[in-house]
C-alpha cells in the first residue's frame, strides 16, 4: 500500500515524484514508455524553460529523471489496464501485477492529433511541430505554414506571423471554426497567405522540412508551397480512456475536470499536466502541477488519519 502512485512519466508525474519524496511519502511512478519524459522527449530543443535556455527534450527529461532517480523514486514499467479509484484504497492493475494506494496522481498527458501524411513522422523535431509557443521562435523571419482552422491554429498563426516573414494557414474548410475576433486580427496581417479548402498531401525534406504539398478539396489540384517549418493545430487526444471506465469526469474533449488544485471528481485521486483541463500545456505548466498535486495530496493524507 503506496500513499501515493503517480501514473505518467512526464514532466507533471517527475516532478511530482520529487516532490512526494521531499514529503516523505512512500510513491511508485508508473511510465508505459522505457524512457521517462513524455513528449518532451521528442522535441529537438526547448527555449522557454527558464534557465536551460536551448537545452534539448531529452536532455531535460533526463534531468528529471536524474532528480527523481537521486531521490530514491521507485518506477514501475507498464500500463494501467483497469482502475479501482473510489474509496480510501485505489486499485491499479498493471498486466503484471497489481498495485495498491491511498492517493492517485493522473500524468498521462495527451497526445498531438497527426495529419497522418508522408513526412510528418520523419520531420517531426525537424520542423515540424505541434506547438507555436514552444518552437516559433526557431523560425523567426523564416517562412511557415499552419494546418487547422480552431482557435489554436488560429492563434499559432497570430503568434508566428509577428516573429515569420510569411506564414501559410492550410485549411480543409472555407471558414474557420475559431472565434471571429480572431479570424479578423489574422485577416488583418499582411504577411499570411490563407490556403482554404486544402488538405495536406506530404511534407517534404532532407532531414528537415524544405516543402508542403497541398490538395485541392475542389478540384484535385496540387499545389507545392516552399516552407521551412509546418506547425500542426488539428487537436490533442488525452490520455484519459481508462481513468473515463473507472468513473473520473472528464469534459466534452476528453480531459479530466481539475482545476488549479488538481482535484479530479473523485476524492483521493488528482489530474496534473496535459491531461487535465486547463489553458496552457507546457513543460512549465505541467512541472507545476505536479508540484501543486503532491500539495493537494498531503492534504487529503492529513483529512484520513
Amino acid at each position: 500500500m503506496y500513499d501515493l502512485v503517480i501514473v505518467g512519466s512526464g514532466p507533471a508525474g517527475l516532478a511530482a515524484a520529487i516532490y512526494a519524496k521531499r514529503a516523505e511519502l512512500s510513491v511508485a511512478v508508473v511510465e508505459r514508455a522505457p524512457m521517462s519524459g513524455g513528449q518532451i522527449v521528442n522535441t529537438y530543443e526547448v527555449d522557454n524553460y527558464p534557465g536551460l535556455p536551448g537545452v534539448s527534450g531529452f536532455e531535460l527529461a533526463m534531468k528529471f529523471r536524474e532528480h527523481c532517480d537521486k531521490l530514491g523514486v521507485e518506477f514501475i514499467e507498464g500500463e494501467i489496464e483497469k482502475a479501482e479509484l473510489a474509496g480510501t484504497e485505489k486499485k491499479l492493475w498493471l498486466s503484471e501485477c497489481e498495485l495498491q494506494a491511498k492517493t492517485v496522481i493522473l500524468a498521462t498527458g495527451a497526445a498531438n492529433r497527426k495529419l497522418g501524411v508522408p513526412g510528418e513522422e520523419e520531420l517531426t523535431g525537424a520542423g515540424v511541430s505541434y506547438c507555436a509557443t514552444c518552437d516559433g521562435a526557431f523560425f523567426r523571419k523564416k517562412t511557415v505554414a499552419v494546418v487547422g482552422g480552431g482557435d489554436v491554429a488560429v492563434e499559432d498563426a497570430i503568434f508566428l506571423a509577428r516573429i515569420c516573414e510569411k506564414v501559410y494557414v492550410i485549411h480543409r474548410r472555407d471558414e474557420f471554426r475559431a472565434a471571429k475576433t480572431l479570424c479578423s486580427r489574422l485577416a488583418a496581417m499582411e504577411n499570411v497567405e490563407f490556403v482554404m479548402k486544402h488538405t495536406v498531401k506530404d511534407i517534404q525534406g532532407d532531414g528537415r522540412v524544405a516543402s508542403v504539398t497541398v490538395c485541392s478539396t475542389e478540384s484535385g489540384e496540387e499545389r507545392q508551397l516552399a516552407v521551412n517549418g509546418v506547425f500542426i493545430a488539428v487537436g490533442n487526444l488525452p490520455n484519459s480512456e481508462v481513468w473515463k471506465k473507472s468513473g473520473i469526469a472528464v469534459d466534452a474533449g476528453g480531459y479530466v475536470v481539475a482545476g488549479e488544485d488538481t482535484k479530479t471528481s473523485i476524492p483521493g485521486v488528482f489530474a496534473a499536466g496535459d491531461l487535465r483541463t486547463k489553458r496552457l500545456r507546457q513543460v512549465i505548466t505541467a512541472a507545476a502541477d505536479g508540484a501543486c498535486a503532491v500539495t493537494a495530496v498531503e492534504e487529503y493524507l492529513n483529512s484520513l488519519r
